[in-house]
């Protein structure tokens, strides 16, 4: 099978998903490139990138998306640019999918992934074992998160460039709308810091563009599919205040897990 795993790369130029897999290429503006190739090892696989498709996280990777099928590759696998490993939990101790073993693993998923012919699958969002589902290994209508995807051949689906902040809500719900199932593996999970530094998508992240873009995934959604999460899961806010989380809660109408 042919498989490429890349990574677009915004403001950050010492990408720390190189450290765990040398062989990513990194996708970058062309006015950035040279600072990239000089922050990281010699050989990295650094892609400079027509000015204007960086900038805009959908927009990087439609264009990533595009240029890999159009050379033939059959899973285009796409994480963060700080992706510290993929891990999964194991008699109460956790593993790391080793760096040499990651192409036999998008290989095996990407495998089934065809076998349950869907054009979309990824990882466990959440890293806590407790919430590990055992008896439910693989979800087929669960939310795929940014951080890592693997888009199979056959899928026409691209990112809307509206929603740079909901990108990956918006393309789970494309892919279950259009194909009505997408391939989640619950085992796995993978560390990433997402928002916590600067560049990337936090060079316009902010609490009014957050609330912008929630809107307008529910608004393109309904919001009898997008619900606004308000619950108080902290237990230390004011009485009569109330509390709005912009990651939102999906709920799709299609049966199964």
């Amino acid at each position: 099978m042919k498989i490429s795993v890349s990574c677009p790369s915004y403001k950050r130029p010492l990408v720390e998903t190189l450290d765990y897999l040398p062989f990513c290429k990194v996708w970058v503006d062309e006015g950035e490139f040279d600072s990239y190739v000089k922050a990281n090892k010699k050989g990295s696989d650094i892609i400079s990138c027509a000015k204007g498709i960086q900038g805009n996280v959908c927009r990087i990777r439609n264009h990533i998306i595009k240029t890999e099928f159009e050379r033939g590759i059959e899973a285009v696998c796409i994480i963060d640019d700080d992706m510290k490993g993929v891990y999964y939990w194991e008699n109460k101790i956790s593993h790391m999918v080793k760096g040499s073993e990651f192409l036999s693993f998008i290989e095996k998923y990407s495998d089934l992934a065809n076998q349950f012919d869907v054009k979309l699958w990824g990882l466990n969002i959440n890293q806590d074992k407790q919430v590990y589902r055992e008896y439910t290994p693989f979800s087929m209508s669960s939310f795929i998160g940014a951080p890592f995807m693997v888009f199979m051949k056959g899928n026409d689906l691209m990112f809307d460039e509206r929603l740079s902040l909901k990108e990956d809500y918006d393309m789970t719900l494309q892919q279950l709308n259009k194909y009505r199932k997408v391939l989640r593996i619950n085992k796995y999970f993978y560390n990433v810091k997402q928002s916590e530094q600067v560049g990337g998508c936090s060079a316009y992240r902010n609490f009014d563009e957050e609330k912008r873009q929630l809107e307008l995934l529910q608004k393109k959604w309904g919001s009898q599919i997008v619900k606004i999460d308000k619950a108080n899961r902290s237990h230390n806010l004011k009485k009569g205040k109330s509390k709005i989380d912009y990651n939102p809660i999906i709920r799709v109408p299609i049966g199964g897990v």
